[in-house]
């Protein structure tokens, strides 16, 4: 062999090792698993409705066009070009991607270019496309409801709707602007609520909210993007104080009247699980109390406004929370399945209109996630749900009258579902620590599958860090998981520093077992640049049932913080943990968390960085608040222990503060009284604002915030 060639031979040898120690950038760290990092997917995936065929986004540019593959035979074909809709189209300026179709029926769909909207038909295998409408620009809560070919929306604080015939009509003529109708701000979206306009099955009727929020009081946001600074006013209902009133109002675009349904005389009970009856005839509504411990399901008179009956009610000596409409059974107007945490975790039940109970459809020490699909012939739902494991989400099919469940995946990891319309076929979409992305289509009552999508793993060129899932025990003996990522080059005996990085609040749950392993790249990020960093979800997350949630009520901050601490003497029991160099980050609930471990748990953490905190629960918003901590009237004590302003003496190292500047869900108020009370105290704190930013910080920026967060702890803990 030449001396050439073999050169050669070995510098290819070798570019797999090398390029095995990448390391992350902090672009890619912050933004890559969403963007040049993310395992490939099949875009606009989805089951053409009526038909046992599904299609996905092929090609680039104006070569991109949806493929149609019919199951169980696997033939493929090109269903629809984005050559096909701008030639069909002839507009001006030519679309330079395929938009997202949505499918009406199986020879129907419908999609927009910003609010221009199009529908295309497929006739004698040729596409025809037409214009639709044209929304205003300012038009918002846009609801397309396939059945009628409708479209309902706001503008500002008041409904319109685009009819069959295409004429736009005003549902809501309101002058006051803190009178909202159709909006999905409606108790500020707690207990599921995504929406604000429900459409009747067939369409022939339109519910929505209006809410009031005259007797809420203003709560400045100010644009300091303008020169003076511009005040907006929003409206932010604090625990126990004032909160807005809601009803529900039934639309009729033939009469062009409206009707408000009788839900009662309390002004500030919630509804939500806004469900209409297949006939059309009514409209069922969970109504939940202010103390958010008994619930009614009600049944209204659709086009009387009438109340009828309630079904059943529900009780809790601490909260219920409702967080799903009905799902009425296949071909019936009296049966339909509830969604309940009575028995200690989300299950459903088979109940009829009289309110009756026919029977649980699931039970055990696990929790359903959604319902994705239902097969009227075999008498089926197609859920997710955690039965095999909590940190995993699988598949099943479960019969509604007599509960046999049968599991439709066979991987270990996070399985999401999409279920063609007869409830026949699956496609599985599902990640795990060691598996990117794979793509399954599946029957749902035979043994046949088919794989369509390995994506290769984005993040083999990198420096891996070794990450371990970790059990320990809470002091009443619940399991707790959590997860170690080490420094890659590890070293059993050097002494590392370690973050902390928690959030441990409501409806969070951060250790599952999905992609990548570690759960996060910033964490592999650091660990890369010598840090071990450890997560843990405590009671009060996510995902473990009602009793694991329920054990901080009325003490926010407290059973957390102990079950933090047990990760804490974890990390001391490690012979390569250096415990004079530990740091602890978190955002939102996790900022709160982050504060609340350095002022009542002073001198663990040598330095820290919260973001976008809760400082006190009596400034946090009426619904969240009052579900976990009772009113500030009811509850003193538990306000007063969590309330970090009278607590700043406590600090004991270095803390970096971290707010958006136009954050509308937690105020900016909060940490601005948190600054005060340390200038008041004589207590030093780093603090720094993100202008233009809300809640989070996102897009370029978060970068920006990474490197800052990812400088502060070395500065103080390297």
């Amino acid at each position: 062999m030449n001396k050439s060639l073999l050169s050669v031979l070995i510098a290819a040898a070798s570019v797999p090792a090398f390029a095995q120690h990448q390391q992350f950038t902090m672009q890619e760290a912050t933004l890559g698993i969403k963007t040049n990092l993310a395992p490939q997917n099949l875009k606009q995936l989805n089951w053409i409705p009526g038909t046992d065929a599904y299609v996905y986004a092929v090609g680039s540019k104006e070569q991109e066009a949806l493929l149609r593959t019919i199951v169980p035979q696997m033939k493929a074909d090109t269903l629809l070009r984005l050559t096909d809709i701008n030639n069909g189209l002839s507009l001006s300026k030519p679309l330079t991607a395929l938009p997202s179709v949505e499918w009406i029926k199986r020879n129907e769909c419908y999609f927009s270019d910003g609010n221009d909207y199009y529908t295309g038909t497929l006739k004698n295998n040729r596409w025809e496309f037409s214009k639709w409408c044209s929304l205003p620009e300012n038009a918002e809560n846009i609801q397309v409801d396939n059945h009628s070919k409708q479209i309902a929306y706001t503008i500002d604080n008041n409904l319109f709707m685009v009819d069959v015939y295409g004429k736009t009509q005003q549902i809501s003529n309101e002058p006051n602007k803190d009178i909202l109708y159709g909006s999905a701000k409606v108790h500020r979206n707690e207990f599921g609520i995504a929406e604000g306009i429900f459409f009747s099955p067939k369409g022939n009727m339109v519910a929505f909210y209006r809410m009031d929020q005259t007797m809420v009081n203003n709560y400045p946001i100010i644009d300091w993007s303008t020169n003076p600074g511009k005040n907006t006013d929003g409206k932010y209902p604090m625990a126990g104080g004032t909160s807005h009133e809601v009803t529900l109002g039934v639309y009729n675009p033939i009469t062009k009247k409206t009707v408000f349904l009788n839900t009662g005389t309390a002004k500030d009970h919630y509804l939500t699980c806004i469900t209409w009856s297949p006939d059309e005839q009514y409209i069922f509504i969970a109504i939940l109390n202010r103390e958010q411990n008994h619930l009614w399901l009600n049944k209204y008179d659709a086009k009387t406004g009438a109340f009828v009956n309630t079904l059943f009610e529900e009780t809790d000596s601490k909260y219920v929370e409702p967080q799903h409409a009905l799902t009425f059974l296949p071909n019936s107007n009296n049966e339909f399945v509830w969604w309940s945490q009575r028995d200690g975790y989300m299950h459903l039940y088979h109940y009829n209109t009289d309110g009756k109970l026919i029977n649980g459809v699931t039970k055990g020490d696990w929790l359903v996630n959604e319902i994705v699909g239902e097969n009227a012939g075999s008498k089926e739902l197609i859920i997710t749900a955690t039965k095999e494991s909590a940190k995993e989400k699988h598949i099943y099919s479960v019969n509604w009258n007599n509960g046999k469940m049968t599991l439709l995946d066979n991987a270990a990891g996070v399985h999401t579902a999409i279920v063609n319309e007869a409830g026949t076929y699956v496609l599985d979409k599902y990640q795990s620590a060691d598996v990117p992305r794979n793509i399954v289509v599946k029957a749902v009552n035979s043994k046949w599958n088919k794989t369509i999508l390995q994506a290769a793993d984005p993040l083999a060129s990198y420096e891996r860090p070794k990450i371990e899932n970790v059990e320990l025990k809470a002091d009443d003996g619940t399991p707790l998981y959590g997860k170690i990522i080490y420094p890659t080059g590890f070293d059993a005996h050097k002494k590392y520093p370690v973050i902390v990085y928690l959030y441990n609040g409501p409806h969070v749950q951060l250790i599952t077992n999905g992609f990548p392993a570690s759960g996060n790249l910033w964490y592999e990020y650091m660990a890369q640049h010598g840090y071990i960093v450890f997560t843990m979800d405590g009671r009060g997350s996510g995902n473990r049932g009602l009793k694991f949630e329920q054990a901080t009520f009325r003490q926010l901050g407290t059973a957390e913080l102990d079950d933090q601490l047990k990760g804490v003497d974890y990390l001391k029991s490690l012979p390569y943990v250096d415990a004079n160099r530990m740091g602890i980050h978190g955002w939102s609930f996790g900022g709160f968390m982050t504060t609340s471990m350095m002022l009542r748990h002073p001198g663990i953490f040598k330095c820290a960085v919260a973001g976008g905190p809760v400082i006190d629960w009596s400034m946090y918003e009426v619904m969240y608040t009052e579900r976990y901590m009772d009113t500030p009237q009811e509850n003193p004590d538990g306000y007063a222990n969590n309330n970090l302003l009278t607590k700043v003496k406590n600090l004991n190292g270095k803390l970096l503060m971290i707010h958006g500047a136009q954050d509308p869900v937690v105020v900016w108020q909060q940490s601005m009284k948190f600054v005060k009370a340390c200038v008041d105290n004589g207590v030093q704190l780093d603090y720094f604002v993100y202008p233009g930013h809300e809640h989070n910080v996102l897009g370029k920026d978060r970068v920006h915030l990474m490197q800052k967060i990812t400088d502060y702890f070395d500065e103080y803990l390297k």
